[in-house]
């Protein structure tokens, strides 16, 4: 069985981190390798990029970019030792946030991706898709760019809405206004047939 690279995207408080803690404990039980992680990495530029409020948008990109960078290549590492990973947030963010959202040149910044990852994607994104308005009375606590005006997150929610209906093969839409235990299953259910322990999942909920 080879390791498998799945990343969850989606707006702010869509349950991203909750659902990605949840499928590295799943994993772990099922006694499959794992690395749970997550987006900004480095931990320095992390706090830049979600604390302070004064970056332009191309310093924003750039930071962004070579985080990726580095987060990418402990990506391949826990790959290449036969660990599934599990990412909170990848190189989507960035194309929505930075191209969609902040409006630059979205095939620029699709292709400055694939420079700071070298070309490595995840086999499969789930995007955990629900109103704006819901997910921002969701978030407890709210960085940088999470206090964004509304519009700006509007804009999001539909540059991954775009991007999923353009690679329909590896964006799996789940609809996160479902209860826990329902997008838990769906999710389980699509990991499974990935792992090659079942059959074709069933529609998405």
């Amino acid at each position: 069985m080879s390791a498998l690279f799945i990343t969850f995207e989606g707006i702010e408080g869509a349950g991203k981190t909750t659902l990605a803690r949840w499928l590295s404990e799943r994993l772990r039980q099922e006694g499959i390798p794992s690395w749970l992680t997550y987006e900004p990495w480095e931990p320095r530029l992390r706090e830049v990029l979600l604390e302070q409020g004064d970056l332009q948008r191309e310093e924003e990109l750039l930071l962004f970019l070579a985080d990726r960078a580095i987060h990418t290549r402990h990506i391949r590492h826990a790959l290449a030792e036969g660990k599934t990973v599990v990412c909170d947030r990848y190189a989507d963010s960035t194309l929505v946030y930075q191209g969609y959202a902040r409006g630059l040149d979205i095939e620029w910044v699709r292709q400055l991706n694939h420079f700071a990852t070298g070309g490595l994607q995840p086999i499969r994104t789930y995007l955990l898709d629900l109103p704006v308005e819901i997910g921002l009375q969701r978030q407890r606590e709210r960085n940088r760019i999470g206090a964004e005006v509304i519009a700006f997150h509007e804009r999001v929610r539909e540059g991954f809405l775009t991007e999923a209906g353009r690679e329909p093969q590896r964006y799996l839409v789940l609809d996160a206004t479902q209860p826990l235990e329902e997008l838990q299953r769906a999710l389980w259910e699509d990991v499974r047939w990935l792992l090659g322990h079942s059959h074709p999942p069933q529609a998405a909920i």
